[in-house]
Protein backbone atom coordinates (compact mmCIF):
# COMPACT_ATOMS: atom_id res chain seq x y z
CA UNK A 1 0.00 0.00 0.00
CA UNK A 2 1.32 3.42 -1.18
CA UNK A 3 1.95 6.01 1.28
CA UNK A 4 -1.00 8.56 1.76
CA UNK A 5 -3.49 6.06 0.42
CA UNK A 6 -6.93 6.04 2.48
CA UNK A 7 -7.90 2.79 4.24
CA UNK A 8 -11.17 1.99 3.58
CA UNK A 9 -13.14 0.12 6.17
CA UNK A 10 -15.02 -2.67 4.39
CA UNK A 11 -18.42 -2.34 5.93
CA UNK A 12 -20.62 -5.72 5.77
CA UNK A 13 -23.79 -5.01 4.93
CA UNK A 14 -26.57 -6.12 7.71
CA UNK A 15 -28.74 -9.04 7.13
CA UNK A 16 -31.80 -10.29 7.76
CA UNK A 17 -33.26 -12.46 10.71
CA UNK A 18 -34.00 -15.75 9.76
CA UNK A 19 -37.08 -15.68 11.67
CA UNK A 20 -38.26 -12.19 12.70
CA UNK A 21 -37.70 -10.85 9.21
CA UNK A 22 -41.20 -10.92 8.50
CA UNK A 23 -43.01 -10.26 5.27
CA UNK A 24 -45.97 -8.60 6.13
CA UNK A 25 -44.53 -6.73 8.79
CA UNK A 26 -44.57 -2.63 8.19
CA UNK A 27 -41.15 -1.48 10.89
CA UNK A 28 -37.73 -2.52 9.93
CA UNK A 29 -35.28 -2.18 12.90
CA UNK A 30 -31.48 -2.74 12.11
CA UNK A 31 -29.80 -4.27 16.15
CA UNK A 32 -26.14 -4.49 15.70
CA UNK A 33 -25.39 -5.86 11.95
CA UNK A 34 -29.58 -7.78 11.98
CA UNK A 35 -32.54 -6.41 10.33
CA UNK A 36 -35.38 -7.57 11.87
CA UNK A 37 -39.19 -6.52 10.00
CA UNK A 38 -41.66 -7.11 12.48
CA UNK A 39 -45.71 -4.92 13.55
CA UNK A 40 -45.37 -1.88 14.42
CA UNK A 41 -48.89 -2.57 16.61
CA UNK A 42 -46.37 -5.44 18.92
CA UNK A 43 -44.14 -3.04 19.36
CA UNK A 44 -46.57 -0.45 21.08
CA UNK A 45 -47.99 -3.40 23.68
CA UNK A 46 -48.18 -2.86 27.09
CA UNK A 47 -47.64 1.03 26.70
CA UNK A 48 -43.46 0.30 26.41
CA UNK A 49 -41.23 3.15 25.12
CA UNK A 50 -42.01 2.32 21.58
CA UNK A 51 -45.39 3.46 21.80
CA UNK A 52 -43.99 6.74 23.02
CA UNK A 53 -41.76 6.76 20.11
CA UNK A 54 -44.36 6.50 17.23
CA UNK A 55 -46.94 8.85 19.00
CA UNK A 56 -47.70 11.88 17.55
CA UNK A 57 -48.08 13.38 21.01
CA UNK A 58 -44.45 13.03 21.81
CA UNK A 59 -44.28 16.00 19.40
CA UNK A 60 -45.85 19.54 19.90
CA UNK A 61 -46.90 21.44 16.45
CA UNK A 62 -43.96 23.28 15.29
CA UNK A 63 -42.88 23.59 12.13
CA UNK A 64 -39.36 21.98 13.31
CA UNK A 65 -41.06 19.34 15.18
CA UNK A 66 -43.26 18.51 11.80
CA UNK A 67 -39.84 18.09 10.05
CA UNK A 68 -38.49 15.68 12.74
CA UNK A 69 -41.09 13.61 12.78
CA UNK A 70 -41.47 13.05 9.34
CA UNK A 71 -37.79 12.24 9.18
CA UNK A 72 -38.52 9.95 12.33
CA UNK A 73 -41.68 7.90 10.57
CA UNK A 74 -39.77 7.77 7.41
CA UNK A 75 -36.98 5.78 8.93
CA UNK A 76 -38.50 2.04 9.84
CA UNK A 77 -39.99 1.55 5.78
CA UNK A 78 -36.97 -0.11 4.28
CA UNK A 79 -33.87 -2.54 4.68
CA UNK A 80 -32.09 1.00 3.62
CA UNK A 81 -33.37 3.12 5.97
CA UNK A 82 -33.80 1.24 9.33
CA UNK A 83 -34.78 2.14 12.63
CA UNK A 84 -31.59 1.70 14.29
CA UNK A 85 -31.44 0.28 17.77
CA UNK A 86 -28.07 1.42 19.47
CA UNK A 87 -26.59 -0.19 22.45
CA UNK A 88 -29.06 -3.22 22.01
CA UNK A 89 -27.72 -6.37 20.92
CA UNK A 90 -29.66 -8.54 18.43
CA UNK A 91 -30.15 -11.97 20.22
CA UNK A 92 -32.19 -9.46 22.51
CA UNK A 93 -34.46 -8.27 20.11
CA UNK A 94 -34.95 -11.62 18.81
CA UNK A 95 -35.97 -12.76 22.27
CA UNK A 96 -38.23 -9.83 22.56
CA UNK A 97 -39.82 -10.59 19.03
CA UNK A 98 -39.90 -14.18 20.61
CA UNK A 99 -42.27 -13.22 23.27
CA UNK A 100 -43.93 -10.88 21.29
CA UNK A 101 -45.06 -13.56 18.41
CA UNK A 102 -44.97 -17.02 20.39
CA UNK A 103 -47.55 -19.39 20.72
CA UNK A 104 -48.73 -20.21 24.34
CA UNK A 105 -47.36 -23.95 24.30
CA UNK A 106 -44.02 -21.67 23.32
CA UNK A 107 -44.30 -19.57 26.13
CA UNK A 108 -45.42 -22.28 28.68
CA UNK A 109 -42.04 -24.35 28.19
CA UNK A 110 -40.35 -21.38 29.35
CA UNK A 111 -41.79 -22.14 32.83
CA UNK A 112 -40.30 -25.21 33.06
CA UNK A 113 -36.63 -26.79 33.99
CA UNK A 114 -36.53 -26.90 30.03
CA UNK A 115 -36.89 -23.24 29.52
CA UNK A 116 -33.48 -21.45 27.66
CA UNK A 117 -32.27 -18.97 30.55
CA UNK A 118 -29.95 -17.01 28.53
CA UNK A 119 -33.41 -15.78 26.31
CA UNK A 120 -34.95 -15.31 29.37
CA UNK A 121 -32.05 -12.90 30.66
CA UNK A 122 -32.06 -11.19 26.82
CA UNK A 123 -35.52 -10.98 27.17
CA UNK A 124 -35.59 -9.61 30.62
CA UNK A 125 -33.17 -7.16 30.03
CA UNK A 126 -34.35 -5.58 26.65
CA UNK A 127 -37.73 -5.74 28.32
CA UNK A 128 -36.62 -3.65 31.29
CA UNK A 129 -34.94 -1.32 28.43
CA UNK A 130 -37.69 -0.29 26.59
CA UNK A 131 -40.38 -0.62 29.59
CA UNK A 132 -42.50 -3.41 28.34
CA UNK A 133 -43.55 -4.14 32.16
CA UNK A 134 -45.51 -7.55 32.07
CA UNK A 135 -43.30 -9.17 29.77
CA UNK A 136 -40.26 -7.57 32.32
CA UNK A 137 -41.80 -9.23 35.09
CA UNK A 138 -43.23 -12.46 33.45
CA UNK A 139 -39.63 -13.09 32.24
CA UNK A 140 -37.89 -12.47 36.14
CA UNK A 141 -40.21 -14.61 37.15
CA UNK A 142 -39.39 -17.50 34.99
CA UNK A 143 -36.09 -17.18 35.37
CA UNK A 144 -36.79 -17.03 39.24
CA UNK A 145 -38.59 -20.32 39.06
CA UNK A 146 -36.08 -21.94 37.03
CA UNK A 147 -32.95 -21.24 38.81
CA UNK A 148 -34.91 -21.90 42.17
CA UNK A 149 -35.31 -25.74 40.72
CA UNK A 150 -32.55 -26.35 38.86
CA UNK A 151 -29.54 -27.86 40.33
CA UNK A 152 -26.13 -25.75 40.87
CA UNK A 153 -24.16 -28.55 39.85
CA UNK A 154 -23.79 -31.68 37.30
CA UNK A 155 -25.14 -31.76 33.97
CA UNK A 156 -28.25 -29.64 34.89
CA UNK A 157 -25.61 -27.00 35.94
CA UNK A 158 -25.90 -23.51 33.54
CA UNK A 159 -22.74 -21.53 32.54
CA UNK A 160 -21.64 -19.38 35.40
CA UNK A 161 -21.67 -16.47 32.85
CA UNK A 162 -25.35 -17.09 32.58
CA UNK A 163 -24.98 -16.86 36.75
CA UNK A 164 -23.26 -13.67 36.18
CA UNK A 165 -26.25 -12.27 34.22
CA UNK A 166 -28.52 -13.00 36.51
CA UNK A 167 -27.18 -11.63 39.44
CA UNK A 168 -26.74 -8.55 37.55
CA UNK A 169 -30.17 -8.26 36.37
CA UNK A 170 -31.86 -8.84 39.46
CA UNK A 171 -30.11 -6.05 40.67
CA UNK A 172 -30.73 -4.18 37.53
CA UNK A 173 -34.41 -4.90 37.70
CA UNK A 174 -34.54 -4.87 41.63
CA UNK A 175 -36.31 -8.12 41.89
CA UNK A 176 -35.30 -10.07 45.12
CA UNK A 177 -36.36 -12.84 44.09
CA UNK A 178 -34.35 -13.33 41.15
CA UNK A 179 -30.95 -12.30 43.73
CA UNK A 180 -32.01 -14.36 46.39
CA UNK A 181 -32.34 -17.42 43.59
CA UNK A 182 -28.66 -16.30 42.32
CA UNK A 183 -27.24 -16.25 45.66
CA UNK A 184 -28.38 -19.48 46.74
CA UNK A 185 -26.63 -21.14 43.33
CA UNK A 186 -23.70 -18.84 44.60
CA UNK A 187 -23.33 -20.36 47.40
CA UNK A 188 -23.91 -23.90 46.13
CA UNK A 189 -21.23 -23.40 43.85
CA UNK A 190 -19.11 -21.90 46.96
CA UNK A 191 -19.31 -24.74 48.76
CA UNK A 192 -17.89 -27.31 45.78
CA UNK A 193 -15.41 -24.83 45.81
CA UNK A 194 -16.36 -23.50 42.27
CA UNK A 195 -16.00 -19.93 40.22
CA UNK A 196 -14.82 -18.62 43.48
CA UNK A 197 -12.63 -15.70 41.95
CA UNK A 198 -16.05 -14.87 39.57
CA UNK A 199 -17.68 -14.93 42.85
CA UNK A 200 -15.41 -12.07 44.43
CA UNK A 201 -15.57 -10.22 41.39
CA UNK A 202 -19.62 -10.14 41.07
CA UNK A 203 -20.10 -9.25 44.91
CA UNK A 204 -17.63 -6.86 44.79
CA UNK A 205 -19.10 -5.34 42.11
CA UNK A 206 -22.75 -5.53 43.14
CA UNK A 207 -22.04 -4.62 46.57
CA UNK A 208 -23.77 -8.23 47.68
CA UNK A 209 -21.51 -8.02 51.10
CA UNK A 210 -22.92 -11.73 52.23
CA UNK A 211 -21.95 -13.50 49.11
CA UNK A 212 -19.03 -11.28 49.14
CA UNK A 213 -18.11 -12.77 52.96
CA UNK A 214 -18.52 -16.25 51.87
CA UNK A 215 -16.49 -15.83 48.74
CA UNK A 216 -13.25 -14.49 50.31
CA UNK A 217 -13.71 -16.77 53.31
CA UNK A 218 -13.96 -20.08 50.24
CA UNK A 219 -11.02 -18.43 48.50
CA UNK A 220 -9.41 -18.47 52.03
CA UNK A 221 -9.93 -22.04 52.69
CA UNK A 222 -7.75 -23.08 49.35
CA UNK A 223 -4.75 -21.31 50.53
CA UNK A 224 -1.95 -18.67 50.07
CA UNK A 225 -0.76 -20.84 47.06
CA UNK A 226 -3.84 -20.87 44.94
CA UNK A 227 -4.90 -16.78 45.95
CA UNK A 228 -1.16 -15.98 44.55
CA UNK A 229 -1.67 -18.34 41.12
CA UNK A 230 -5.62 -16.83 40.74
CA UNK A 231 -5.14 -14.40 37.57
CA UNK A 232 -8.70 -13.03 38.70
CA UNK A 233 -7.56 -11.91 41.58
CA UNK A 234 -5.82 -8.49 42.12
CA UNK A 235 -3.48 -7.35 45.09
CA UNK A 236 -6.31 -5.83 46.92
CA UNK A 237 -8.21 -8.71 46.86
CA UNK A 238 -5.11 -10.98 47.89
CA UNK A 239 -4.49 -8.53 50.68
CA UNK A 240 -7.86 -8.72 51.86
CA UNK A 241 -7.39 -12.49 51.69
CA UNK A 242 -4.48 -12.34 54.33
CA UNK A 243 -6.23 -9.99 56.20
CA UNK A 244 -9.34 -12.10 56.37
CA UNK A 245 -6.88 -14.81 57.19
CA UNK A 246 -5.18 -13.28 60.41
CA UNK A 247 -8.24 -12.06 61.90
CA UNK A 248 -10.13 -15.45 61.61
CA UNK A 249 -7.40 -17.48 63.55
CA UNK A 250 -7.37 -14.96 66.40
CA UNK A 251 -11.37 -15.51 66.45
CA UNK A 252 -10.64 -19.20 66.04
CA UNK A 253 -8.59 -19.18 69.34
CA UNK A 254 -10.59 -17.34 71.45
CA UNK A 255 -13.97 -19.28 70.17
CA UNK A 256 -13.73 -22.09 73.12
CA UNK A 257 -14.16 -19.49 75.42
CA UNK A 258 -16.63 -17.62 74.21
CA UNK A 259 -19.70 -19.08 73.95
CA UNK A 260 -22.91 -17.68 72.67
CA UNK A 261 -24.53 -15.64 74.98
CA UNK A 262 -27.52 -18.03 76.97
CA UNK A 263 -30.79 -16.37 78.09
CA UNK A 264 -32.53 -18.61 80.76
CA UNK A 265 -36.24 -20.13 81.14
CA UNK A 266 -37.82 -18.15 83.90
CA UNK A 267 -38.00 -21.19 85.78
CA UNK A 268 -34.25 -21.71 85.76
CA UNK A 269 -33.42 -20.53 89.44
CA UNK A 270 -29.72 -21.29 89.04
CA UNK A 271 -28.36 -19.34 85.97
CA UNK A 272 -24.87 -19.29 86.87
CA UNK A 273 -24.44 -22.84 86.90
CA UNK A 274 -26.27 -22.85 84.35
CA UNK A 275 -24.65 -20.81 81.96
CA UNK A 276 -21.40 -22.27 83.43
CA UNK A 277 -22.63 -26.32 81.90
CA UNK A 278 -22.98 -24.62 78.72
CA UNK A 279 -20.13 -23.08 78.62
CA UNK A 280 -18.28 -26.24 79.52
CA UNK A 281 -20.29 -27.99 76.82
CA UNK A 282 -19.22 -24.98 73.93
CA UNK A 283 -15.52 -25.61 74.91
CA UNK A 284 -15.14 -28.98 74.95
CA UNK A 285 -16.55 -29.19 71.50
CA UNK A 286 -14.02 -26.65 70.22
CA UNK A 287 -10.69 -27.40 72.19
CA UNK A 288 -8.42 -29.61 70.36
CA UNK A 289 -8.60 -33.29 71.59
CA UNK A 290 -7.36 -36.66 69.77
CA UNK A 291 -10.43 -39.01 69.15
CA UNK A 292 -13.69 -39.10 70.43
CA UNK A 293 -16.85 -36.80 69.37
CA UNK A 294 -14.97 -33.68 69.75
CA UNK A 295 -11.68 -34.70 68.08
CA UNK A 296 -13.33 -33.35 64.96
CA UNK A 297 -12.31 -30.35 65.53
CA UNK A 298 -8.50 -30.93 64.64
CA UNK A 299 -9.54 -32.23 60.89
CA UNK A 300 -10.96 -27.91 60.16
CA UNK A 301 -8.27 -25.69 59.15
CA UNK A 302 -6.62 -23.36 61.74
CA UNK A 303 -9.36 -20.41 60.13
CA UNK A 304 -11.84 -22.17 59.39
CA UNK A 305 -14.43 -20.14 61.92
CA UNK A 306 -17.43 -21.26 59.89
CA UNK A 307 -17.05 -24.99 59.88
CA UNK A 308 -16.24 -24.72 63.78
CA UNK A 309 -19.30 -23.23 64.77
CA UNK A 310 -21.19 -25.21 62.76
CA UNK A 311 -19.64 -28.08 64.39
CA UNK A 312 -20.73 -27.19 67.54
CA UNK A 313 -24.24 -26.12 66.86
CA UNK A 314 -24.46 -30.04 65.30
CA UNK A 315 -23.23 -31.40 69.06
CA UNK A 316 -25.12 -28.76 70.75
CA UNK A 317 -28.42 -29.56 69.08
CA UNK A 318 -27.27 -33.64 69.03
CA UNK A 319 -26.80 -33.31 73.22
CA UNK A 320 -30.22 -31.46 73.57
CA UNK A 321 -32.15 -33.66 71.63
CA UNK A 322 -30.44 -36.92 73.59
CA UNK A 323 -28.69 -38.13 70.23
CA UNK A 324 -25.65 -38.72 72.00
CA UNK A 325 -24.06 -39.66 75.14
CA UNK A 326 -23.69 -37.34 78.28
CA UNK A 327 -20.51 -36.01 77.88
CA UNK A 328 -18.46 -35.66 80.92
CA UNK A 329 -18.53 -32.05 80.97
CA UNK A 330 -16.72 -32.18 84.66
CA UNK A 331 -12.77 -31.93 83.12
CA UNK A 332 -13.80 -29.01 81.43
CA UNK A 333 -11.99 -26.01 83.57
CA UNK A 334 -14.16 -23.92 85.17
CA UNK A 335 -17.42 -25.95 84.61
CA UNK A 336 -18.67 -26.20 88.33
CA UNK A 337 -21.68 -28.29 88.29
CA UNK A 338 -21.92 -29.21 84.82
CA UNK A 339 -25.92 -29.96 84.52
CA UNK A 340 -27.97 -27.33 82.29
CA UNK A 341 -31.81 -26.66 83.66
CA UNK A 342 -34.00 -28.68 80.95
CA UNK A 343 -36.00 -25.80 80.07
CA UNK A 344 -32.41 -24.24 79.20
CA UNK A 345 -31.17 -26.37 76.80
CA UNK A 346 -33.61 -25.49 73.62
CA UNK A 347 -32.55 -22.41 74.28
CA UNK A 348 -28.99 -23.35 74.08
CA UNK A 349 -29.45 -24.83 70.85
CA UNK A 350 -31.17 -21.34 69.24
CA UNK A 351 -27.91 -19.31 71.03
CA UNK A 352 -25.84 -21.60 69.04
CA UNK A 353 -28.16 -21.13 65.78
CA UNK A 354 -27.79 -17.64 65.99
CA UNK A 355 -24.06 -17.78 66.26
CA UNK A 356 -23.70 -19.73 63.20
CA UNK A 357 -25.92 -16.90 61.33
CA UNK A 358 -24.08 -14.35 62.84
CA UNK A 359 -20.52 -15.66 61.61
CA UNK A 360 -22.10 -15.82 58.19
CA UNK A 361 -23.86 -12.43 57.94
CA UNK A 362 -20.08 -10.91 59.52
CA UNK A 363 -17.84 -12.72 57.26
CA UNK A 364 -16.84 -9.81 54.81
CA UNK A 365 -16.30 -7.56 58.13
CA UNK A 366 -13.23 -9.92 58.33
CA UNK A 367 -11.57 -9.31 54.58
CA UNK A 368 -10.73 -5.99 55.13
CA UNK A 369 -7.94 -3.68 53.06
CA UNK A 370 -5.43 -3.69 56.12
CA UNK A 371 -3.37 -6.87 57.87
Amino acid sequence: MMAGTPIVEDETPPTRDTTYYISDGNTVLQVENTLFRVHRSMLVKDKSTFDSMFSLDAYTQNTEDVVALSNFIAEGESDENPIRLHGDKADEFRALAWALYSLPAEIAVSMTIQANDLQLIHLARIAHKYQFRSTEMWALSALTQFHSNSPASGGGSPPVQNLVQITELSILCEYEPLRNAAVAKWNRLLGEGRAVAVAIGVAERLNLRKLLGLAYYSMMLKGREVWDSDPQLNARQRVRLLSGHYNLIKLCEDLPNTPPRLTHDSSCIRKGKCKNAFGALWKLVLTTKEGGLVGQVMKLQSADLLAKVMLAESVVRAYVEGNIPQLDLSSVEGAGEVQMHEKCLPIALAASQDKVKEVQEHLVEWFSDVV
